[in-house]
């Protein structure tokens, strides 16, 4: 809504970037909170957060590039100096560099997993107040008393009622960390609880896509974030089968 926070002579604090600070300490300090009620490393959780920050930087611009790759031919310096993001390839990228890392360090990685997803929707849910600051990521116009009116300077269009699907969203992210934290304390299955945050969030992002009319690629009929959304939710269901399939075997071989 207004993403200028605080103006000191040259130094601007923006909404967007504060919310994403905030987010990542606050997910940082939970994930660590429970790495030591679960017996696990801190210092692994801090060295993937911020291995995970880093590259979900870079995968969330990168496939915002692939998404507006049109204009990026056009003025390639505009679209990477640009706010835009594609969240979807920060957690991608987050993911694949957590795995990476994990096995550098032989240590395993659907343990933190479970641990850091509660975690990553935490930070989401921060990180999506920030857009609504912006006006990034904007909903359908609307007559609704769930409408907010942008002001002049945001990148949502001013003066129209919008659906503020940053909130429905940030709303959705800190509702699924919280599901997440309370079926890690009773899933006794590795891995369950980071198939669950990609099924959850995978049908919460597959949902808000309708009610958004912010410009984003599409795929078909889909928007990009839709089309990969599928992705999401196939993957989860496949993992959810293959931890029980894992689970059942080493059951067996404890017998």
């Amino acid at each position: 809504m207004h993403n200028d926070i605080l103006s000191i002579g040259s130094i601007t604090i923006h909404g967007y970037g504060l919310m994403i600070a905030i987010g990542f300490m606050v997910a940082l300090l939970v994930g660590t909170y429970r790495a030591k009620k679960k017996g696990l490393d801190p210092e692994v959780v801090s060295s993937i957060a911020m291995l995970a920050i880093v590259c979900g930087f870079l995968g969330a611009k990168l496939l915002y590039v692939i998404v507006e790759f049109d204009d990026f031919l056009k003025s390639p310096m505009d679209v990477i100096g640009s706010e835009g993001f594609v969240v979807y390839g920060g957690i991608i990228a987050g993911a694949l560099s957590a795995i990476i890392y994990c096995r550098i360090k032989k240590i395993s990685f659907m343990s933190y997993f479970d641990l850091m997803m509660p975690s990553v929707a935490i930070a989401q849910g921060f990180g999506r107040i920030g857009c609504f600051l912006a006006g990034c990521c904007y909903g359908m116009e609307t007559q609704s008393m769930l409408g907010v009116i942008f002001p002049e300077g945001s990148l949502a269009p001013a003066g129209i009622k919008l659906l503020p699907t940053q909130l429905f969203s940030s709303a959705g992210d800190f509702l699924i960390a919280g599901i997440l934290i309370w079926f890690s304390s009773k899933s006794r299955c590795k891995g369950d609880t980071g198939a669950l945050y990609l099924l959850l969030y995978g049908i919460g992002r597959f949902a808000i896509e309708f009610l958004r009319n912010d410009e984003r690629g599409i795929v078909g009929m889909l928007s990009t974030s839709q089309f990969i959304s599928i992705f999401f939710v196939i993957g989860a269901l496949i993992l959810f089968l293959i931890n029980h399939r894992n689970n059942k075997m080493n059951t067996t071989l404890d017998a």
